[in-house]
């Protein structure tokens, strides 16, 4: 890896979308086989419930992992690291896929109370933070929603929309995470601005 790779900070709530976490670590970790403008670190925070749709087995071996054990582990006293502030300082970018409904509410009104969220409250506004918004369509459809998300943008954050397709639950409509593809190339576009 170069001396300096592109640091990207993933993280994942609890949608039924974070089933595509290992795929959208590996894609970018396979950048920096095949891409010579630019290397990646990744490091993947997830929400409690994000854990109950992958297995963190299929990610791969250099990705270090974070949950809210993770915050409480590295503080016993004064002068130790406090998680959220380390990863934000961290970081070049950070990307939120799935961002739920639970977490967007909990970030458009500063709500603080895991490690996921205290990163989000800490974060450099200097610096990107990508979301992509993943919910059922009935959950997209309420106006509390398009509020929250314009208060994330009035801060500066970018968002990948979610898409239209039929949804696990079954119901077709726009609700669905973007592609993979779609979100690497987003991060592939941040990175390079770099070089």
């Amino acid at each position: 890896m170069e001396s300096n790779p592109y640091k990207l900070l993933i993280a994942a709530t609890g949608s039924v979308a974070a089933l595509k976490i290992p795929v959208l670590v590996k894609s970018l970790i396979d950048l920096n086989d095949t891409e010579s403008a630019c290397t990646f670190e990744v490091r993947l925070i997830v929400t409690e419930h994000a854990k109950h749709f992958f297995d963190a087995s299929e990610l791969p071996p250099k990705v270090i992992m974070f949950d809210d054990n993770s915050e409480w582990q590295a503080w016993n006293q004064r002068g130790d690291p406090v998680v959220h502030i380390e990863l934000g300082k961290w970081a070049d970018l950070m990307v939120i896929a799935p961002l739920d409904a639970n977490t967007l509410a909990k970030m458009s009104q500063g709500i603080c109370d895991n490690l996921l969220t205290c990163t989000t409250r800490a974060w450099d506004l200097s610096k990107p933070l990508i979301f992509c918004p993943a919910m059922n369509t009935r959950m997209w459809q309420h106006p509390v929603t398009s509020k929250q998300i314009a208060m994330l943008k009035e801060w500066g954050h970018e968002e990948i929309p979610p898409i239209e397709k039929t949804l696990i639950c079954g119901d077709t409509g726009v609700g669905a995470m973007a592609e993979v593809a779609t979100i690497v190339e987003r991060i592939k576009e941040h990175a390079y601005k770099r070089k």
